[in-house]
């Protein structure tokens, strides 16, 4: 059977975005040695989709169609965004507007660049219901070890709630939790039918007083910008203003992003806190 022209032209945009996605940047590793084919080979979509190679290849051969459910999860594996995916839906004739299936978030090549850069400035990438999907040194030198944490309790709320030194670490501890509450019903409106938005309210309201009567407030805030007092065992007290960025490629990841004006006792101290990170970073490394 000859391809179709809506199918043939599906399988070459499958093509020109497999070939710009990096392995890195897919979550694969990428290994050493020269790779015949620039970006994902076929067997690698295929395996992040969870399909089968055969069944890839035909799809960029323009060989079969696809149902909503596969081409949901090949438009996962290639993190196409809303437009490209709308794009490919339509090549395909399948409704787009049905609730999307929520997987877990990569944070976006660009913000994990910013984070590499940002030595001096502590910064962290938030997603869906906030949970904390990338970080650089200095922010966990300066909130938590966030690599200690277990993936799926990597979110800033459940952190502030069920980890003892937050209340220590901020200085108005409930004025922070109390916004984070109103922050996470915000996300809630957005997404009303996640699971695990659902657990972690259930989880915070059976474990937590305080989160039980801020939530039922229904107070809500967005992200955006504001100034927090931190008193932290290594650098001392710490008055860091904080913004919020907004991935363009994904309005669901957000970079947020602790400053102190130059010169001022804060900013020595974030050098401080800085110092003592790489110090530990190195410690950590084992010597060859």
């Amino acid at each position: 059977m000859s391809p179709t022209p809506h199918l043939n032209e599906l399988g070459e945009f499958l093509k020109a975005r497999r070939a710009e996605l990096s392995p890195r940047a897919a979550g694969l590793p990428d290994s050493s040695g020269h790779r015949r084919v620039s970006g994902l080979r076929r067997e690698e979509v295929a395996r992040l989709a969870a399909i089968s190679t055969d069944y890839y290849t035909r799809l960029e051969q323009g060989r079969m169609p696809a149902s909503a459910p596969v081409l949901e999860a090949v438009a996962q594996a290639l993190l196409l965004d809303g437009d490209q995916r709308r794009y490919l839906f339509g090549l395909a004739g399948k409704e787009t507007s049905r609730p999307r299936r929520r997987t877990r978030q990569r944070v976006q090549p660009q913000l994990r660049r910013v984070l590499d850069d940002l030595t001096a400035t502590p910064a962290v990438v938030m997603g869906r219901r906030m949970d904390v999907i990338a970080w650089n040194p200095l922010a966990s030198a300066l909130v938590t070890d966030f690599s200690a944490v277990p993936e799926k309790h990597r979110n800033y709320v459940r952190i502030l709630f069920t980890d003892p030194a937050m209340r220590t670490l901020y200085a108005d501890w409930k004025g922070v939790a109390r916004t984070s509450v109103a922050q996470l019903r915000m996300e809630a409106a957005k997404y009303p039918d996640d699971p695990r938005l659902t657990a972690l309210v259930g989880e915070l309201s059976v474990q937590d007083a305080d989160f039980r009567q801020w939530w039922a407030a229904h107070h809500v805030a967005t992200l955006s910008v504001g100034t927090k007092v931190l008193h932290h065992p290594v650098a001392g007290e710490l008055s860091l203003d904080w913004d919020t960025l907004t991935a363009s490629t994904d309005p669901d990841q957000q970079l947020v992003v602790w400053t102190a004006e130059a010169g001022s006792p804060t900013h020595d101290g974030l050098r401080v806190l800085a110092s003592w990170a790489a110090g530990r970073h190195l410690a950590d490394t084992p010597s060859e």
